[in-house]
C-alpha cells in the first residue's frame, strides 16, 4: 500500500550566516519517482547530504518510514533502508564488475571483513550478486575491470551496488551527468526499470529525463521548495517558469 516513506519537515541548514536550506518540507511516497530540480546553487546537493546523513541539519525533522533519522550516521540510515549514489561514481575501479557488486552485497550482509575465499563459498552472496548483475544488464561485463568501462556502464554498476542493500528509498544525484544522449536514454530506462515499486528521489538537470521519469517533481530555488506537483502541473506553473524552467518548460 502506497504511503509516505520519506518525510522532511521544515528542514534548515546554514553555513555560518548563510542559510542554504530554508524550511524544506516534502514527502516521497513508497512507490513513486520524485525528482528535485532547480538552478545551480539552489541547495539540491546539500539537501541530499542532509537526508543521507552526510550533513547535520540546524533544525527540522527527517523520517524514514515513520522512524526519525535526523542526525543519524550515513551507515545507520543505510541500514534502515536508504541508499544513495553520488554525482561522482563511487566504485572500486581496479576490481572487476562482479567483485564490485559482491563487495556491496557483502557489506549489506555484514560480511565486508570476511576473507574472500569464504565469501566465494557463500551461496546467498553469490546468488544475489548474480541477480544484480542481470538486473542492470552487466552479465557480459562481469569479469571486466570496472575502471575500464564506459561512464554509463560504471553508472549502471553503481546502481547495482546501491540496490545491494534492498533499500526502501534510493537517492540518485545527477546520474546522467556527462553522458551522451544515447547513454542518457539507456540509463534513464534502466533506472525506471530497476526502481519500480521503490521510492526514488533523484536530482537531475536534464529536463527531458526529469519530465519522463518523475511521477512528481519538486522545484527548489534558493533553498526553498516553490512548487511540487506532477510533470504537467510543474510544466504549467507560472512561478516555476519564471524562477527556473523558462523556455525549457516545453519538453
Amino acid at each position: 500500500m502506497t504511503h509516505p516513506v520519506l518525510t522532511l519537515r521544515d528542514l534548515r541548514k546554514s553555513f555560518g550566516a548563510t542559510e542554504i536550506i530554508r524550511g524544506v518540507s516534502l514527502s516521497v511516497l513508497s512507490d513513486e519517482r520524485h525528482a528535485i530540480i532547480g538552478p545551480n546553487g539552489a541547495g539540491k546537493s546539500t539537501l541530499f547530504h542532509l537526508i543521507s546523513g552526510n550533513l547535520s541539519a540546524n533544525s527540522g525533522e527527517i523520517s524514514l518510514d515513520g522512524q526519525p533519522i535526523t542526525g543519524k550516521s550515513p551507515q545507520s540510515i543505510n541500514r534502515l533502508g536508504l541508499a544513495r549514489s553520488f554525482q561522482i561514481t563511487n566504485i572500486f575501479p581496479r576490481l572487476t564488475v562482479y567483485e564490485n557488486i559482491r563487495m556491496a552485497v557483502m557489506r549489506a550482509h555484514g560480511l565486508q571483513y570476511c576473507f574472500w575465499r569464504f565469501v566465494n563459498a557463500n551461496k546467498k552472496v553469490r546468488q544475489q550478486s548474480e541477480q544484480l548483475l542481470e538486473l542492470v544488464r552487466l552479465c557480459p561485463r562481469a569479469s571486466t575491470i570496472a575502471g575500464e568501462m564506459s561512464y554509463s556502464e560504471q553508472r549502471s554498476l553503481e546502481i547495482a551496488m546501491t540496490l545491494a542493500s534492498d533499500p526502501k528509498v534510493i537517492l540518485l544525484d545527477e546520474p546522467m551527468a556527462g553522458m551522451s544522449k544515447e547513454e542518457t536514454g539507456y540509463t534513464s530506462a534502466l533506472i525506471k526499470e530497476v526502481t519500480a515499486g521503490r521510492a526514488l528521489l533523484i536530482v537531475e538537470h536534464d529536463m527531458e529525463v526529469v519530465f519522463s521519469l518523475g511521477d512528481r517533481i519538486s522545484v527548489l530555488v534558493y533553498g526553498e521548495v516553490i512548487a511540487t506537483g506532477t510533470p504537467d502541473e510543474i510544466r504549467l506553473n507560472a512561478d516555476v517558469k519564471e524562477a527556473y524552467l523558462g523556455e525549457e518548460v516545453s519538453v
